[in-house]
């Protein structure tokens, strides 16, 4: 056996939530490139159109939604077009959030709207297009892969007005073990990427920052932030059957941060 097959996803569809920003538009390009079908879910559509661009490149089939995974209606809406276009729904990667730089405030002082923004853009939004594709993957009754992008900031604090952000991913890692063991009876996996910071235009602010980004170097021992290839490996494992046994985790890539922290 080509043991590289088990990283195969010929025949199977995926959504990638998020699909036209920067993780998740590199998502596209990795799932299209190893043989998935993929509808790619944003807001902007000048970027949605790039990203079809990316995985029809790769010569495989894409269906671009312009949708807000704040909505219900939408969430469901585009898993029940997914499955019109395509016939099923075998992968979800959930890469809609970020946005922590621009809503920094000290923790006594949060603002209960920018709280509430937070949560929204970091947990509603995966919870929502996660329910309806789980429906989708349930009744089809060949099992599933779904993968959150978390952050490493579910899992440390930072002395820089990140509470809603911090809050939010730490229970995406709690939703994501609940979810995994919910729906394990039906062959659904649910796993979760930990990075820290991934160089895509949403922190390009943090970063120019040169105080922040030499303090923010000096913690990570391999000594750089992630690029979005860093990426692509844990997507390709935990949404092929390579990882049919992992569920209910949360991997970090961090560059060795938790390490030593």
């Amino acid at each position: 056996m080509d043991e590289f097959q088990r990283f195969r996803l010929d025949g199977r569809v995926a959504i990638v939530a998020g699909g036209s920003g920067g993780i998740g538009l590199r998502a596209c390009e990795a799932l299209a490139a190893v043989g998935a079908k993929v509808t790619i879910i944003g807001q902007s559509e000048e970027r949605l159109a790039a990203a079809q661009r990316a995985v029809e490149a790769v010569g495989s089939e894409a269906l671009a939604l312009k949708a807000d995974m704040h909505s219900k209606a939408d969430a469901d809406r585009s898993v029940d077009e997914t499955v019109e276009r395509f016939g099923s729904v075998d992968i979800l990667v959930n890469a809609v959030g970020g946005g922590a730089g621009g809503a920094l405030y000290p923790a006594e002082e949060y603002p209960e709207s920018e709280w509430d923004r937070m949560l929204d853009l970091n947990l509603r939004s995966a919870l929502l297009p996660t329910q309806a594709a789980a429906r989708a993957m349930i009744e089809g009754g060949n099992g599933g892969r779904v993968l959150h992008v978390s952050s490493v900031r579910g899992q440390l604090g930072i002395d820089n007005g990140f509470s809603a952000y911090v809050a939010a991913k730490g229970a995406l890692d709690a939703l994501t073990r609940q979810q995994a063991t919910e729906w394990a009876k039906h062959d659904i996996t649910v796993n979760a990427i930990s990075p820290t910071f991934v160089k895509t235009p949403q922190v390009e602010d943090l970063l120019s920052d040169d105080t922040f980004r030499e303090a923010l170097y000096k913690r990570i021992p391999l000594g750089r932030i992630a690029e979005t290839d860093d990426v692509v490996g844990a997507v390709l494992l935990l949404t092929s059957d390579a990882s049919a046994f992992i569920t209910g985790q949360v991997l970090t890539l961090d560059g060795g941060l938790t390490a030593c922290q």
